[in-house]
């Protein structure tokens, strides 16, 4: 008996749930009895909810704990101390980073076949750029709608902020830093470094006897702190197509990167039990931290409501509609299965840190395949920044109106198209959107001084923003795995059936059997047979 449940929950645990009846997350799915009592009823509900409920808690109970301690004047140490355990979760998070998103994506792309990862790719990326676009459009529409730069008295100031303005760049070597961080020089440096364009001025005097000096701003790369996860996706992917075409020689190492994947998602599913408690002190520690939020929030408080409402019309309707239009779903039972993940984000303001949940997530409460989920996830945590682009559209309309620089039609277009383009290979890391917002300034015009008013209020923004992001992941994941199941079952695009076997090509296969070699009916009983042992090892 206990060996069945084990290997129920291996089952759950590696995404395998949409391949058996629907998992129970208390709205739909979960059938009993109609003579159930009230209270077991409602205590199935809430163990099945288990950690949402206790996220929630966190959340509300880390609000109060932050207004409670906010009025006793604590030093800055003292405020650190608040929020250790909430750093300690974020640590967690950003240990796992590289080790998912390298496995995941190197065991999804070995097990794919090229013509599917191609077609899966392409349907990700149309999803990702139709809606980072359609964020952008609704964050100019608002700021025009709400106005938040015309003010009746003086601009707003801001002290403190101005040391931590991105140093200007130029909009063409912005793009370039984009193309040579696609490709690495160095895989171990690109876990901790990307590159960066700096300028330095080079004076040169007149040989036509004239005194005649020019100054010429000389581009040279440096290398700045944060990772290169834009590098690393593609080095991934590109490795695990590689190892495909090895066919058998390659199989040991597919194996490996399998197995390494499922023993990464098990530190992932123990570090979901601390999220609530890490969360809560994330939360009380930034509201103690705030200063001034009144004066803030007086003078700088129609942009943040235009931000935040833009934010919520997209994550609320825009996004929902999308997925409920194509899948005939309910997107907001899709929503409640990724809620625990969604408040991480929040929490944390990183994408990137969110990723190891959001896989998590999707996989046990919303019937994502895994191979689909541990390959678009890392790529939507990437390029897809939907949260980055609104909020960048309204802060340049937001300071075109601040500084009265009127925005022609070129001027919005541009504005659009920077901002969706500019949100790829964004940094997954808090304020990771100011440093882009930098470009599009300087992309029609302009002044960049005004960013110290962004970073006055990025902290709260900056948090809807990577809600936004990282739903918008979870729902192209979503949408990718309605695809493959539709053509699954009308028998269109053969190539698209191997994704649904990955629970066969992730697991090992017996040693005279190759893992990437192709299934005939003779062999698929040998995997039916072998399959429960595997489940259940893979939970151990």
């Amino acid at each position: 008996m206990a060996e069945k449940i084990d290997m129920e929950e291996a089952k759950v645990s590696n995404g395998e749930a949409h391949l058996d009846e629907p998992v129970a997350n208390g709205l739909s799915g979960y059938k009993k009895k109609s003579d159930e009592p009230l209270a077991q009823r409602v205590k199935r509900i809430v163990m099945a909810n288990l950690l949402v409920i206790l996220t929630v808690a966190g959340v509300i109970i880390g609000v109060f704990i932050g207004l409670g301690v906010r009025n006793m004047e604590l030093s800055r140490t003292q405020i650190i101390y608040i929020g250790f355990p909430g750093e300690l979760l974020i640590r967690l998070l950003k240990m796992i980073i590289i080790p998912l998103v390298v496995c995941s994506l190197v065991s999804g792309a070995a097990s794919i076949d090229p013509k599917a990862l191609g077609k899966l790719g392409g349907w990700a990326m149309l999803f990702f750029l139709v809606t980072t676009l359609i964020a952008s459009a609704i964050g100019v529409v608002m700021a025009f709608i709400i106005t938040p730069g015309s003010v009746t008295g003086s601009k707003p100031k801001v002290s403190g902020l101005d040391d931590d303005l991105p140093a200007p760049k130029e909009v063409i070597d912005s793009f370039l830093d984009l193309i040579r961080n696609i490709f690495p020089s160095n895989l171990v440096s690109a876990a901790f470094q990307s590159y960066a364009t700096s300028y330095k001025l080079i004076t040169r005097n007149g040989t036509d006897g004239k005194p005649n000096i020019t100054v010429e701003k000389v581009p040279f790369g440096t290398d700045q702190d944060g990772m290169n996860i834009l590098g690393l996706v593609v080095f991934a992917i590109v490795f695990g197509v590689a190892l495909r075409k090895l066919g058998e020689e390659g199989e040991i190492l597919i194996k490996f990167f399998n197995s390494f994947n499922e023993a990464t998602m098990v530190l992932v599913s123990w570090i979901m039990w601390y999220a609530p408690l890490g969360i809560m002190f994330l939360v009380a520690g930034k509201i103690v931290e705030m200063e001034d939020v009144a004066t803030l929030f007086a003078s700088l408080g129609k942009y943040i409501a235009c931000c935040v409402i833009g934010h919520a019309i997209h994550g609320l309707l825009v996004l929902p509609a999308i997925y409920a239009v194509i899948t005939r779903k309910n997107p907001y039972t899709f929503l409640w299965g990724i809620f625990t993940a969604l408040a991480t984000a929040f929490g944390t303001c990183s994408s990137s840190a969110t990723l190891p949940l959001m896989m998590k997530c999707v996989e046990e409460n919303n019937g994502v395949s895994k191979h689909i989920s541990r390959f678009i996830l890392p790529i939507g945590a990437t390029v897809n920044m939907d949260g980055a682009a609104l909020f960048q559209c309204v802060a340049a309309v937001f300071i075109a109106q601040l500084n009265n620089i009127p925005l022609n039609f070129i001027q919005v277009f541009t504005i659009l198209v920077t901002a969706t383009a500019s949100s790829v290979g964004a940094a997954g890391i808090p304020a990771g959107g100011v440093l882009t917002l930098a470009i599009i300034l300087e992309a029609v015009g302009l002044p960049t001084t005004d960013i110290s008013l962004i970073l006055a209020v990025d902290w709260l923004v900056d948090r809807t923003c990577t809600v936004l992001n990282v739903e918008g992941d979870a729902f192209g994941a979503g949408l990718l795995q309605h695809f493959v199941d539709r053509n699954s079952k009308s028998g269109e695009g053969a190539e698209l059936s191997e994704v649904k076997l990955e629970e066969d090509a992730s697991l090992p296969a017996p040693e005279h059997s190759p893992l990437i070699g192709k299934r005939d009916g003779k062999n698929d009983g040998e995997d039916a047979a072998a399959r429960p042992s595997c489940e259940k090892e893979s939970i151990m």
